[in-house]
């Protein structure tokens, strides 16, 4: 997917760092077929690499530093590298495996990273492919290993890499007021009042505070993230959007309040999440108006052309919103 974000390189600055990462050894000939982008991020630029060796590898740069991105995203290569260490260190959770990391700006203009490169199948890629048997069962799964995810524990709440905030209220509703505030900044328009968004949030600011511990949330862990092969998970990927907080947060329960986001049914099986209360369904759709404002937001400091994603988020908000006004009536 096309953005601004995405820092593409030279092939010889490209040839520069995997020198520095692996030897110059294992640099290959110019000549060869050695290099590809990988096109199905959003953000960050990937690349897969083959080393002289003939390993395979996957090269991350961070966006260039002269492209503003949302409050959020900033230092998000940093919390990238934090949850793969935590994701290994304390589950079994498979992810690739840093080999290399340097954010001495040195022979790149922004940080950067180089993983074993996963030879599978993106489920998103492949799911219009599969039979409602295998989508539930992938579904499960995610959900199991969303689970294992959520186990990891945290001192405070709020970014991986700090700092971080003693309750979960005062962590989202910083969340919250960041994304308005950088929309507000670049003027996007919400379709709503940004008042009348903070308005509906503080209404509802209560049902955070049933959550005192902090725990690790993936968030983004969407099919889009998941590589298969043989009918199993064999990878997640993507794990700049990491953070500690509400494990309710994740996306795979977002169709428990929105059926446009899915049918979130096999993943809360396979997570083994009893039935919401009140409070947590409160929660939850307080959680899809957030993810409706980073998808409506984003659109403009990606610098899309196109208006489907901006639509479709709008109309999320809009949906979310009349939800937890409902409520409050």
């Amino acid at each position: 997917m096309e953005s601004i974000t995405k820092n593409r390189q030279p092939v010889e600055a490209l040839r520069a760092l995997v020198a520095r990462a692996y030897g110059p050894d294992q640099v290959c000939d110019p000549a060869e077929d050695w290099v590809g982008e990988l096109g199905d991020g959003c953000f960050n630029v990937a690349y897969r690499i083959r080393l002289r060796s003939g390993a395979q590898v996957v090269l991350k740069i961070a966006p260039p530093p002269d492209v503003e991105v949302m409050t959020y995203e900033r230092g998000a290569m940093a919390t990238e590298l934090a949850a793969l260490r935590l994701i290994r260190e304390h589950t079994k959770v498979p992810v690739p495996a840093v080999d290399f990391a340097d954010r001495s700006h040195e022979l790149c203009d922004a940080d950067y990273f180089f993983m074993t490169y996963v030879d599978a199948d993106n489920l998103d890629a492949v799911r219009n492919t599969l039979t409602a048997t295998e989508i539930d069962a992938y579904d499960e799964a995610l959900g199991a290993i969303t689970r294992e995810l959520n186990g990891i524990p945290g001192t405070a709440f709020g970014p991986l890499t700090g700092p971080g905030e003693s309750t979960w209220r005062a962590a989202f509703l910083r969340m919250v007021e960041e994304l308005l505030g950088d929309g507000e900044r670049r003027g996007v328009d919400l379709r709503h009042g940004y008042d009348v968004i903070r308005e509906v949030v503080a209404a509802h600011a209560d049902s955070l505070d049933e959550v005192t511990e902090p725990r690790f949330v993936e968030w983004d862990l969407w099919p889009g993230n998941c590589m298969v092969r043989d009918g199993r998970i064999v990878a997640i990927v993507d794990h700049e959007r990491a953070f500690y907080g509400d494990p309710l947060m994740e996306f795979g329960f977002a169709g428990s309040e929105s059926g446009a986001y899915g049918n979130s049914a096999a993943f809360i099986r396979g997570y083994g999440h009893r039935p919401f209360t009140s409070a947590e369904r409160t929660r939850r759709r307080l959680y899809n108006l957030h993810l409706a404002l980073v998808q409506i937001i984003e659109t403009n400091f990606r610098a899309h052309t196109g208006t489907e994603q901006y639509d479709w988020a709008c109309e999320r908000l809009r949906e979310t919103v009349a939800l937890l006004g409902e409520q409050a009536r």
